[in-house]
């Protein structure tokens, strides 16, 4: 029980006094390029995605 107090102890100091915590303006900033890159994402798979349908319908309506 000793060892799980102390690994509290040792972890609320480390948040409390090792952590650098972003600002508002790093989260939001941060949150923004997330988003972003997200959405480019989606539209590349989407694109990839619509590309390999069109291939297999194309070959789909040969051979069947």
């Amino acid at each position: 029980m000793k060892k799980v107090i102390n690994y509290i102890k040792e972890s609320y100091n480390e948040l409390v006094y090792k952590v650098s915590w972003p600002t508002r303006t790093e989260l939001s900033s941060s949150a923004v390029v997330v988003m972003f890159a997200s959405l480019i994402i989606a539209v590349v798979i989407f694109v990839i995605d619509a590309g390999f349908e069109g291939v297999m319908r194309f070959v789909y309506e040969k051979i069947f």
